[in-house]
């Protein structure tokens, strides 16, 4: 069994982020490591302040985002830290910012996958064609193994390699350019209503995921809260 949106469609497109999995520490950059070298300074920050050091680091990535190399994803990385320590007045030091950015970059159990994931892309992939458009770094590969999902992706379509994000249209054409089929015979899965309006405009048939809660808004795309339900509803 499937959902009625997928079974006339070729290609499903995933995001990664809350979509097949989630950060391990709650936030994306502010992992475990980070957190037991700075947490205690951090939490002596004010939420204002944070989030002003968070938004200048997330500038930096965003304006410097053609990254294509793991070496270079790690160096981006450590001027992001460098940030964030420097505004904030975490006293990180040189040897903790690259420990923090390498494990940022290379330790895998920074992300839990949702359960049932390979399961699903499994039994999806014996009908449709598969892939990922996701904003993210080229350490994005180790990533989609450790989660169990890459042997099933078709395309990739990743926001390092283009120096965009989503919704920036090229993001969709680069991923419709890939499998070569109409954008009315695809469908993106994705947690950002924004994203997944992006996707919309180009005749993609829209999914919203809201795995994470911050996800679950109204909207009049269809919205499912685990990707089980692709593969159980009937309709």
């Amino acid at each position: 069994m499937m959902i009625q949106q997928l079974r006339d469609k070729k290609v499903i497109f995933f995001d990664v982020g809350y979509t097949l999995n989630a950060p391990a520490s709650g936030d994306w950059m502010l992992t475990w490591k980070f957190l037991e070298l700075a947490g205690e300074r951090l939490r002596q920050r004010g939420p204002d302040e944070i989030r002003k050091a968070m938004g200048n680091g997330l500038d930096y990535l965003g304006k410097n985002h053609l990254v294509t190399t793991v070496e270079k994803e790690i160096e981006q990385f450590t001027v992001f830290y460098t940030i964030l320590s420097d505004q904030l007045a975490l006293g990180l030091s040189r040897e903790d910012i690259q420990e923090i950015t390498r494990d940022r970059t290379c330790n895998m159990k920074n992300y839990i996958p949702y359960p049932g994931i390979t399961d699903v892309l499994s039994t999806l992939s014996q009908t449709h064609q598969l892939g990922v458009i996701s904003d993210t770094w080229p350490s994005i590969e180790q990533q989609l193994k450790y989660l169990g999902v890459s042997q099933y992706l078709s395309f990739r379509t990743f926001s390092c390699y283009l120096g965009t994000f989503k919704p920036d249209r090229r993001m969709y054409l680069d991923a419709l350019s890939q499998c070569g089929v109409p954008a009315e015979e695809t469908v993106f899965i994705d947690d950002s209503v924004r994203n997944l309006d992006g996707a919309a405009a180009l005749g993609i048939t829209p999914i919203l995921i809201a795995a994470n809660p911050d996800a679950d808004v109204d909207t009049a795309y269809l919205k499912i809260r685990d990707l089980r339900e692709l593969i159980r509803q009937e309709e």
